[in-house]
């Protein structure tokens, strides 16, 4: 009787073997999950790109055409339909953290007011944040008549050389001022940043005749 009996377990055991695999593959899947952890900052969705983290660690000034590209493959492996209903919501709320992040840190404006807010240095919702030099206001306000002016987009050519002569030595100077943890010289050049960015985007969207908007 002893060998049938242990037939009989044998068959046992095989019929239950796929079940306790699918179970087995459940909590494997179930653990994943779970130890699946949330990016603390931005630059954690972008591990080839910003892969030190932001400044001091990192550099301020980054690879924007790759950014974009590890974005987009993120994106791609991020989306909703690739992943099983109960786990669409998951997808759904990475996918809009990876949009953020990237839209975040491809603008360098946008760059500095984020890494100065992990800082605890709010410039971006500041109202009181102005720079108090009336050369670069009187500058400011000089470049609004000569685009509000202008006959041709041609004629604002050199002001968009001049401008982009501007924005680079800034970012020359929030590069080293995040380098050396310096957040009062960070602060500072933010605002003034923030002056060229509204230039730029104001060149960019110039229309004949159109008035020209100052953002502070």
């Amino acid at each position: 009787m002893a060998p049938i009996r242990t037939s009989c377990m044998r068959s046992v055991l095989q019929r239950k073997a796929p079940q306790l695999t699918y179970s087995a593959r459940f909590l494997s899947l179930s653990r994943s999950r779970a130890s699946i952890s949330t990016p603390e900052t931005h630059y954690e969705f972008f591990p080839e790109t910003l892969s030190a983290g932001p400044p001091p660690a990192g550099p301020f000034v980054i690879d924007t055409t790759r950014l974009r590209r590890e974005f987009l493959q993120k994106q791609a492996s991020a989306h909703p339909d690739k992943y099983p209903q109960d786990m669409k919501r998951r997808a759904e709320a990475t996918s809009a953290r990876i949009n953020e992040a990237y839209k975040t840190l491809s603008d360098p404006l946008t760059r500095t007011q984020y890494i100065l807010s992990l800082k605890g240095v709010d410039v971006a919702d500041d109202e009181t944040a102005r720079v108090e030099d009336p050369e670069l206001l009187m500058q400011v306000l000089e470049t609004r008549e000569v685009i509000e002016e202008a006959e041709e987009e041609s004629d604002l050519d050199p002001l968009k050389q001049k401008n982009d002569v501007n924005m680079a030595r800034s970012l020359e100077i929030l590069d080293k001022a995040f380098a050396n943890d310096d957040m009062e010289i960070a602060k500072q050049e933010a605002i003034k940043l923030r002056y060229w960015v509204n230039i730029r985007d104001s060149l960019a969207n110039w229309e004949k005749g159109k008035p020209v908007v100052m953002v502070h």
